[in-house]
């Protein structure tokens, strides 16, 4: 079972009180106003009783009602007709990893490019290989694996500071290990022209955890 959190962008709604549970094989179909913008998240280890979970915690409750999930978890962002009229949406890693997420839009117009109208995920289980300093671990073994801004909270690490510009901030290797299993995700905070896609005409979209 999976618990998803779902936060709007300011000025945004919580879509759905801000979160619902899913059984394994169970869907579920969220409307949304048709320039929202906002973030979706899966949270595991969910406890019925205390509604806390161990990764994605929004607050020991089922419906976030405007509360972010506490890191490290897997995050679909997504801009609908944002600039040019464009949706914007990525599965980002900047903030770890608990789960395998994949998201894609159904009856888009692509312009043909690399990143127009495709699927964005990180399909692999990245807990498995955690390098052992970003492990996050439990009694149920390692449960995320956190960034290493994360780990370490440095401005480098962090795109922060001095760093807070794409041409200062790169890629460390623990990105590089983000982008190497899952290359259709972001694996830092200035990775937007390998992992950013955009797509128009869109009539829906897909987000699935595994």
């Amino acid at each position: 079972m999976v618990w998803v959190g779902i936060q709007g962008n300011p000025g945004h709604p919580h879509l759905e009180g801000g979160g619902f549970a899913l059984n394994k094989g169970q869907t579920k179909t969220v409307k949304a106003p048709g320039n929202w913008q906002g973030r979706i998240w899966p949270r595991t280890w969910c406890d019925p009783k205390t509604k806390h979970c161990l990764t994605g915690d929004c607050g020991n409750k089922l419906q976030c009602n405007g509360a972010g999930g506490v890191p490290p978890a897997t995050l679909a962002e997504i801009t609908l007709k944002g600039a040019h009229g464009l949706d914007n949406y990525d599965i980002s890693l900047v903030d770890g990893f608990n789960i395998p997420m994949a998201m894609w839009p159904v009856g888009g117009k692509s312009d043909g490019t690399k990143y127009s109208c495709k699927r964005a995920s990180c399909d692999n289980n990245l807990n498995f290989s955690c390098p052992s300093n970003l492990r996050m671990n439990s009694k149920h073994g390692v449960i995320a694996c956190k960034s290493a801004c994360l780990a370490y909270n440095t401005d480098a690490y962090c795109c922060k500071g001095i760093y807070n510009d794409s041409k200062k901030c790169k890629a460390s290797q623990y990105a590089n290990y983000f982008k190497s299993h899952c290359p259709m995700a972001y694996s830092y905070a200035y990775n937007d022209d390998k992992a950013l896609m955009t797509c128009t005409g869109v009539q829906k979209y897909m987000i699935t955890f595994m």
